[in-house]
This record gives C-alpha cells, structure tokens and sequence, in this order.
C-alpha cells in the first residue's frame, strides 16, 4: 500500500507538473493571442479610420493642392506666353513629355520638397477613394486633368519664397535682355521728336526754308537689324565709358573690339540686305558683352546721364552741321559755275564779232500786239533763261503766238542774244534788252537804286571786316546774296514802266520749267485784282508773320500776321489795274519806310507781298508748284502735273548740289550736244 500510494502520489507530481505547463502555454499564447487581436484590431481601424479620414479631409487637402496649382500657373502665365506653355506640353525629349506630371517624379532638385503621404503599394482601399476623388476633381476642370496623375497623389511644389525668387530673377533676366537687344520704339520716338523741337529753336534765317529736322522729310530707317546693330553700339559706347570709369580695362577693351567689329559688319550698309553675313553672330557676340557689362556696370544714374551727354553732344553737332551746310549751301548759290561762266563768254565774244545786220531777232512788230501772250523773264544766266523759252514753246499749243521780253545785265546781254540768235525758239518772238539802257531807271526815281548808294547799305554788303561765316554770326548771309544788288530783281516792279503798249504780261522767273500750255491764264478772271498767283498758305513759313516784322506799328497796324503769302516766279499782272491803282507808287512808298531795314530783310518777296496785299487772285495750285529746290518730299504726281514746277531754293538744278531727282525736269530742255554747251564742258 505503502509502495502504492508512494508510486501513485509520484505520479500524481508529474501529473501536476505537466499541468502546470500546459497552463502556461494555453496563458502565453492566449496572452499572445489577445496582443495579436489588439495590434490587427488597431491596424484595420487605423485603415478604417484612414478611409474615412481620408474622404473627410481629401477636401481641404485638394483645395490646397488646386490653390498650389493656380498660383503656379498663374506665374508660369506672366512668365510666358500660351504658345510657349502649349509647346512646352508638346514637345518630348529622351525623358518623355515634358510637363508638370514630369515634376512629380522623383527627378526633383532639392529645392523642391513632398507634401503629403507618399502611397503604400498594399494601401488600395486608400488608393481607390484618391482615385475616385481625384477624378471627380478632373471632371470639374479639364486643365487640371492634364497636370494631375492618377497614379500618383503626391504633390510636389516650390515653397512662396524660392518661388518669389524665382520670379524676380526671371523678371530681371528678361528685361535685361529687353534693354539690351529690343530697343524701345516710344523712348526713340520721344528723342526724335524732342530732338526736332530743339532743331526748330535754330533761327530760320539760319536754316533757309530747307530743313533735315522738317517732318515731311523724315526718312526713318524701318530695317530692325541695322537699328539693333545701332543700338548696340550706342549702348556699347555708354558702357565702354562707364568701364573705363570703374576701371574695369578688360571689359572696355572688349567692348572696345566688339563696337569695332560691329562697325565693320554695318559699313554703309542703309538696309538689312546690305548687311555681311557675320552681322547675325556679331549681334549675338555683342548681346553677350552689353549682357556682362550690364551686370557689371550698370547704374540707372550713370546710364542715363550719359545717354542724355551723348545726345546733347550729338545735337550740338547736328547745329554745327547745319550751320556749315547753311553757310555752303548759300555759298554755292552765289558761285557762278565754271561751265556757264565759259558758255556766257564764248557767246559774249561771238556775239560782238557779228556785224550789226545779224544782231537783230525777227518779228519785231509783236511786241507791242496786246492780242499775243507776252512773257516777262529778268535774267542773267543762259542757260536758265533758254531752259525756260525751251520749255514754253515746246508745250505751247500755238508757238507763234508767243512773245518773250528778256531782260538782262550789260554782262551777259552779248551772250543772252547770241544764244537765241543760234537757237531761235520757233515760230515764237523773241526780244533781249539791256537794263543799264533803262534811263529812266535811276536813283532820283528808285527807292531801291538810291538805298543802294547810301553808306549804310555799302557798309552791310562790302565792309571788309564783317563776319564771312554763320559760326562768326553772319545770321544773314543769305541776304547778302548779289542778286538783290541786282535791278534784275526788282524790275518785277516796274512792269507798265518797262511794257507801257501791253494790257496783261506773264512774270516768269529763270529757275522754273514749263511743263503744259500757259494760254488759260490769259482767260482767268482776276476780278479787279492785280496779281494772279498760287498761294502758299499751306506752309506755315509762308505766311506774313514769317517775312514782315510785326513789332512795327507800320506792319502791325495795317497787315494780318497770318495772312497767305503768294509765290513769285509765275505770275499775271493786269497792267491795266496796275496802273489804275498805282502799284509802283505803293512799292515806293513802302520801300522809302525800309531805309533802315526795320520792316523786313532785304528781298522782293516782302515787299511784293506788302505791295499787292488785298490784291492778288488766288489761282489754282496745279499752276505753280514750288519747292524744287529746298523740298526733297513733293509728291511727284504734284509735279508731273504741274503746269509750271519751281526750284526756288538754294539747290537749282543748274548747281552741283541739285536734287538728283528733280533735276531731269530741267534738263531735259537743254541741248547737250549743241557745240557750246559741249565745248564749254555742260553735262547732265
């Protein structure tokens, strides 16, 4: 029993051992059982959580994401142009379409930083809410569908200060290249016509009535690449100067060589097809350069204080080349070319070695016929005074009708008969007289000839120390031009005295070309008036205030400033009024009143305008077109129908300084190969 209860009560030890194990396996693994249950439990509500999370918060977070998004484009929009955007979502390189999509991978800079949860690739409940939120998002704006993945909800962007950088730099680099390579059309218009109003402030009787600076005459150059090139340089130049100041040698010397370059790839090149081949990679070479120097130098101060020197320099300039040109121009109108001072004398001596009989012009007995169509020409040049018989003639309906009264100097009055001895015009009557044989043209009778004896006036024509030049301040050299010492130029005056037999009589000057029949101007009414001319009011230096000097109570009192001037050079005088209304006695009275120059400058324009005030016709502008010689910018359908053309000016077309494109109106009526004209060396 002993050994019974001994084996049983060992067993029974074992037995509870073995219990006691298996009790602390079940605990263990019910322990661990229950921590299991508690992390999966924890682990799908957290996804359960995330799902519904994610829904209630996909909102808010899309909101921030659309936010991002339009502030992104809306500076991608000011940066650039749509059509750079849609070719910039075009276009494809070896990395694939190059777009916004592009940016969310992870080809990033570390400038750029995630914003969001980054997607499980086990999470799809997660996935498919994002999915079908964000296609929700697409449906509602199409733009956005093209910047926004399906397959990937994280969203990638530059935080408000890089972006703000960015911007700045992007802003600065492209108004940099703006001022550099773009030149700024509304600045330049502004110089320009700043600098015309300064060219206005020159006296006029300095400038004559031709100017460069006149609007009319503007000739802008429209070619971009040559004005670049221009530009370039003017900027190449401020800046070689603000080197140089800052003492940065090697910069100046290369701005330096690359203004050199560009002015040998420019030349005298006035359009773009006349520019080298290397001008393209000069202009991109010197953009290089003003792009460093800019960097480098610029100051908005400094820059434009020497745009302002340099503009001031080169008007300062622009007034001493005018002045020279003034003073040269008027020069070369008072020469004598040597071609027409050889074809006067070679005339003059044959003329003298023709017995008496040969001197003499047929028709004599037209003269007087107040039935024919009478011509007035005062002249000492041939060549002009042929041009216009030429031209008259040629265009005449009826040549033999015509009769022409030349007046000349005892100078040329050999040659001025020779001539039209040689080259008789036609059917047409032609007369030469000699204005020194005009007895009754004297001093004790003309205001003109006795103000021309006095001191005063030999003093301001031949006073050996007065100024020659405009920079000495001669203003007035153009009326110290002989032709107004000349009683040539103020017979016009004396039209009944010199023609006492005619009713009516056509004043022509010998720098105009006829170009039509002048018989209608026989048969225009001038309604009691005197004078028949073209007005000329459409210029603003032809009216009274322009010639007259209004300060005067005499002219101020009696004359309207802005009253139309009229042009000499083709005019009809009724000699009848004019002697009814005792036109010479006005002209006397009012040139007595001018001794001392105080009404106006010397001239017959003022005078004639002061004379026949109130009494001229005006008759239709295709009659008398004026400006030939000063006006590069007439039409020329003006011209060509014109009935008369005009080169009043300094540029006559007898002169080196001719207009080259009016000139052939003129001499197209002279005979070059006739033997004078050939031996005496006269060419077009």
């Amino acid at each position: 029993m002993a050994i019974k209860r001994g084996s049983q009560s060992g067993g029974g030890k074992s037995k509870d051992t073995g219990s006691r194990v298996l009790a602390s396996i079940f605990v263990f693994f019910l322990t661990f059982l229950a921590f299991s249950f508690l992390f999966v439990g924890r682990g799908l509500f957290a996804t359960a959580s995330s799902g519904h999370n994610e829904l209630s918060t996909l909102s808010t977070r899309q909101q921030d994401l659309d936010w991002r998004e339009r502030l992104a484009l809306q500076h991608l929009n000011s940066l650039f142009s749509k059509d750079v955007i849609d070719i910039i979502n075009a276009s494809a390189n070896d990395l694939g379409p190059l777009n916004i999509d592009f940016f969310r991978k992870d080809k990033l800079s570390a400038s750029w930083k995630v914003a969001g949860n980054k997607r499980s690739a086990d999470n799809a409940t997660s996935a498919e809410v994002t999915g079908e939120a964000l296609k929700t998002q697409q449906e509602k704006s199409k733009s956005k569908e093209e910047h926004t993945s399906n397959e990937d909800n994280s969203v990638f962007f530059e935080t408000p200060a890089i972006l703000a950088r960015r911007q700045l730099r992007e802003k600065r680099r492209e108004k940099r290249a703006a001022d550099i390579l773009k030149p700024d059309d509304e600045v330049t218009v502004k110089l320009e016509n700043a600098a015309i109003e300064r060219s206005k402030s020159v006296d006029s009787a300095v400038l004559g009535k031709y100017s460069i600076w006149r609007r009319d005459n503007d000739n802008e150059n429209t070619d971009s690449t040559i004005r670049l090139i221009r530009d370039q340089m003017i900027m190449a130049r401020v800046y070689t100067s603000l080197a140089r100041m800052k003492n940065k040698t090697d910069l100046a010397n290369e701005l330096q060589n690359r203004l050199k370059e560009s002015q040998r790839s420019l030349g005298d090149a006035n359009a773009d097809s006349d520019l080298l081949r290397s001008a393209p990679e000069k202009i991109k070479l010197m953009g290089q350069v003003l792009s460093k120097a800019k960097e480098k130098l610029y100051d908005c101060n400094l820059v434009t204080g020497k745009l302002r020197a340099m503009l001031q320099s080169a008007d300062e300039q622009v007034r001493s080349l005018k002045k020279q040109s003034t003073f040269l121009s008027q020069l070369a109108a008072k020469t004598i070319p040597n071609g027409l001072h050889c074809l006067a004398m070679r005339l003059t001596i044959d003329y003298y070695l023709l017995p008496p009989e040969k001197r003499k012009f047929p028709r004599s007995e037209n003269l007087e016929n107040p039935n024919l169509y009478h011509y007035a020409l005062f002249s000492d040049n041939v060549l002009a005074a042929s041009v216009v018989v030429n031209s008259t003639v040629m265009n005449a309906k009826d040549p033999g009708k015509h009769v022409f009264h030349l007046v000349t100097d005892k100078l040329n009055f050999g040659a001025m008969n020779m001539w039209f001895l040689l080259n008789p015009p036609g059917k047409a009557t032609m007369h030469v007289e000699n204005v020194d044989e005009f007895k009754w043209l004297n001093s004790s009778y003309c205001p003109v000839l006795r103000q021309l004896e006095s001191a005063a006036m030999k003093e301001y024509y031949f006073k050996a120390a007065h100024p020659t030049t405009l920079s000495a301040g001669s203003s007035n050299l153009k009326y110290r031009n002989p032709k107004y010492l000349s009683m040539l130029n103020h017979l016009r005056f004396y039209l009944p005295q010199v023609y006492p037999k005619l009713d009516k009589i056509l004043f022509l000057d010998d720098d105009i070309v006829v170009q039509k029949d002048l018989t209608g101007l026989w048969l225009v009414d001038l309604h009691g008036k005197v004078n028949g001319a073209v007005e000329t009011c459409g210029e603003s230096f032809h009216r009274f205030d322009k010639y007259l000097n209004f300060s005067n109570p005499h002219i101020s009192h009696n004359f309207d400033p802005n009253a139309c001037g009229w042009a000499y050079g083709m005019n009809m005088f009724d000699l009848k009024e004019w002697k009814k209304k005792d036109i010479t006695g006005i002209y006397h009275k009012w040139q007595n009143m001018n001794e001392d120059r105080v009404l106006w400058k010397l001239g017959t324009l003022p005078p004639g305008l002061i004379t026949f005030y109130g009494l001229t016709h005006p008759l239709e502008k295709s009659w008398h077109v004026l400006g030939l010689g000063y006006n590069p910018s007439i039409d020329k359908t003006d011209i060509e129908n014109a009935a008369v053309v005009h080169y009043n000016g300094n540029m006559k077309p007898w002169l080196e300084l001719a207009m080259t494109k009016y000139k052939p109106y003129w001499t197209k009526y002279i005979k070059y190969d006739h033997p004078y004209v050939r031996n005496c060396k006269l060419a077009e």
